[in-house]
């Protein structure tokens, strides 16, 4: 799909946008004749109404500026963008729908599962490397057991590394979310509005989960506390990364398709979750009362 850029009055670039979002900026008078565009192909910055025909426009409702249809790069706001189109990010300004703390819950909850099957895949064949190598070494061969005892700590790294590059991967892609950031409907953002790069999702996750071990799990509830009380609603880790996480439309050119109320599908998942904490609690509970009955 083809990606287009707009250059606004103060000569700031926007963008990437669809034909159909070029229209629907038209329609609301953002875009006039005599804005200056930009795909990839084009050799200069050209006016709306010289390209108005390929983006399928109503000619009538744009009328032709007195200017010619090449305008020189010089005379441009800046020349056309050289890097990975992908690379830049819709930028809009308006009202922002700050993600809350029951959407970011439920986020967390199925990103949970999902990194949890990701650390098991990934753990559950270095341990059988590990009980085989050392097995078939035998108790005696102090290289068998060796590269047991590392295939078998090469675990830990996993518990944090997998996490933090999941969640870097997902949320500097241009989707800016992960799946369960995807599922609720919200996603992460710098400050400014622009995508992240994936080191500073990385860290970003590496910092929540330093904070929670070093805290002994606090760090999980400081984080929900600071997400409620915030005015950005911002947890320790979005703070030190410069990041946001908002409706999915923030920062789009469709502003108004935010919404503050929570959904249905985040709504289903806060009773999935609670239901999995309740039948957690009440299997610890049966647990505990038949150790308890064992040792009396």
């Amino acid at each position: 799909m083809t990606q287009w850029y707009y250059a606004d009055a103060n000569g700031q670039r926007h963008g990437p946008f669809s034909a159909e979002e070029l229209e629907s900026h038209v329609r609301h008078a953002r875009l006039g004749a005599a804005s200056l565009v930009w795909r990839e192909g084009l050799q200069d910055w050209q006016p709306l109404s010289a390209v108005a025909t390929e983006l399928d426009l109503q000619l009538d409702a744009i009328a032709t500026p007195d200017v010619d249809v090449a305008v020189p790069a010089a005379d441009a706001p800046y020349t056309p963008p050289t890097a990975d189109l992908a690379s830049f990010q819709t930028i809009v300004a308006g009202h922002l729908v700050h993600a809350g703390l029951w959407k970011r819950f439920a986020a967390s909850f199925i990103d949970s599962i999902v990194t949890t099957v990701i650390s098991y895949a990934l753990m559950i064949p270095l341990m059988l490397i590990g009980v085989g190598v050392m097995g078939a070494g035998g108790s005696d061969n102090p290289f068998a057991t060796g590269a047991g005892l590392a295939s078998m700590l090469a675990i830990y790294p996993i518990l944090f590394l997998a996490p933090c590059i999941y969640f870097g991967w997902m949320q500097s892609s241009s989707l800016q979310a992960s799946l369960g950031k995807l599922a609720v409907g919200i996603k992460v953002a710098r400050t400014d509005g622009q995508r992240m790069s994936f080191w500073r999702g990385f860290l970003r996750s590496l910092a929540y989960l330093v904070f929670t071990m070093v805290t002994c799990g606090l760090g999980v509830l400081i984080s929900g506390l600071m997400v409620a009380l915030t005015e950005r609603k911002q947890a320790l880790h979005d703070m030190l990364c410069d990041t946001l996480v908002v409706d999915k439309w923030a920062f789009t050119a469709y502003p108004e398709r935010q919404r503050d109320e929570l959904g249905v599908v985040t709504i289903v998942i806060l009773a999935l979750a609670g239901l999995a904490i309740v039948g957690s609690i009440a299997i610890y509970a049966v647990m505990g009362m038949m150790l308890m009955k064992d040792l009396s």
